[in-house]
């Protein structure tokens, strides 16, 4: 755009500015460079997004080498780890129906994620779920930094297994009449 900076301003003894050939030859002159321009400001952002994955990619491996330096997470459930994994996949919706109001949650996949889970990790900060204008529309969810690093350095953890149930007591021993 600096290139053509009196785009519609009028030259004592040039031609008119509604002179479609001139507005023509000009945008003919100045699109190359603009094309250009656009093009280096698009690598230098690729190059930034790459600077940038390394960056983040090196500090992961740190912390997972240093745990000392991990900021506290909350030791997240089998449950709470996978609907962490689920929203991180993408396209997970939070939706409120206009009857009842209930909340329904759905994965990216399609998936319907309890709302026990999801509400723990939206307390802890690990989601982030972004409200609209209304609340009966769709809403998005996305994973936060926090919740990335939980997803890096924790690994699912076993529910406890529920207690097995009593075998019933043999029957006593004797003799029916």
């Amino acid at each position: 755009m600096a290139d053509n900076p009196l785009e519609g301003a009028a030259f004592a003894d040039g031609p008119p500015v509604d002179d479609a050939s001139v507005r023509t030859a000009r945008h003919a002159e100045t699109a190359p460079r603009l094309a250009k321009a656009l093009g280096d400001a698009a690598h230098q952002l690729d190059l930034c997004a790459t600077g940038c994955q390394y960056t983040a990619s090196f500090t992961i491996r740190d912390l997972k080498e240093h745990p000392e330096h991990l900021p506290p997470l909350p030791q997240l459930t089998r449950a709470q780890y996978t609907a962490l994994e689920k929203v991180a996949q993408g396209g997970t919706s939070v939706s409120r129906s206009l009857r009842g109001g209930r909340e329904s949650i759905r994965a990216g996949d399609g998936s319907t994620l309890h709302s026990t889970p999801f509400t723990v990790l939206a307390n802890n900060k690990l989601i982030r779920v972004h409200r609209g204008t209304s609340a009966f529309l769709d809403q998005s969810v996305t994973v936060t930094a926090a919740g990335r690093l939980a997803l890096d350095t924790q690994k699912p953890t076993r529910t406890p297994a529920t207690a097995m149930a009593k075998a019933p007591a043999p029957a006593a021993a004797g003799r029916r009449r």
